[in-house]
């Protein structure tokens, strides 16, 4: 497994001296400390490292939506902190996607409604948002699933509509936080070999944070972080 810097052409996410601090009752916990790497784009890497070592920290950081108290996040030559918190709405909204251990669909509405959230909120017309998340969700073998709302299917199905969803508005990066945890193991794996493939067919950087040994190895390259900092 490769750690640390990657440079070369092609870079679009650089990490710089990213600290991460919370002060509670004067005791200053320290999360984060001085992690730097570059992400090249299409990139398919994965975070590991054991329960509080900081890797969902350190996605949230990457993701905006959470601030380092050291250090820069440079996206595509910009610091992204620097900007303002309307400009990183927009940023998340219209480069970033998410996946999450569970999938926080709105029981409410069908997978359709929900993979074609984000590109309403985005403002996209209602046929194109459909269009774009029928697409994709029968590209992931959910056709016949389109209309049935969460509560009607299975847990790999549910992921998989969450995929779909954090895919809609055909975001450079996608960000997943143990996007496997809490799946059985064959769903796991299958979800974590569609990731890869989607990676592969559509080109998106791909950063996955899991605390899965295996589906980390699998990757091209693992960065692993112990205490806050990476080894």
């Amino acid at each position: 497994m490769n750690n640390g810097r990657v440079a070369g052409a092609g870079e679009l996410i650089r990490l710089e001296g990213i600290g991460k601090a919370y002060v509670h009752n004067s005791t200053r916990t320290e999360v984060l400390r001085d992690v730097s790497f570059s992400i090249a784009r299409g990139e398919l890497l994965s975070i590991i490292g054991p329960s509080g070592a900081g890797k969902s920290t350190l996605l949230n950081i990457i993701g905006t939506v959470d601030q380092p108290t050291a250090g820069k996040v440079i996206y595509g030559g910009k610091d992204l902190f620097s900007q303002s918190n309307s400009a990183l709405a927009e940023f998340r909204n219209r480069k970033l996607g998410f996946i999450f251990q569970f999938h926080h669909l709105l029981p409410e509405f069908t997978a359709l409604e929900n993979t074609m959230m984000p590109a309403r909120i985005a403002g996209l017309d209602l046929k194109t948002a459909e269009a774009k998340a029928r697409e994709l969700l029968e590209r992931m073998g959910l056709g016949p699933r389109l209309e049935h709302k969460p509560g009607e299917l299975s847990g790999g199905e549910q992921q998989r509509v969450a995929v779909a969803r954090a895919l809609v508005m055909s975001p450079e990066v996608v960000l997943a936080d143990e996007p496997t945890g809490n799946l059985d193991t064959h769903t796991g794996h299958d979800v974590f070999g569609l990731l890869k493939e989607l990676n592969s067919e559509f080109g998106m950087t791909l950063i996955i944070v899991t605390h899965n040994e295996e589906f980390a190895r699998s990757t091209p390259r693992c960065v692993t972080l112990v205490d806050g900092a990476i080894i």
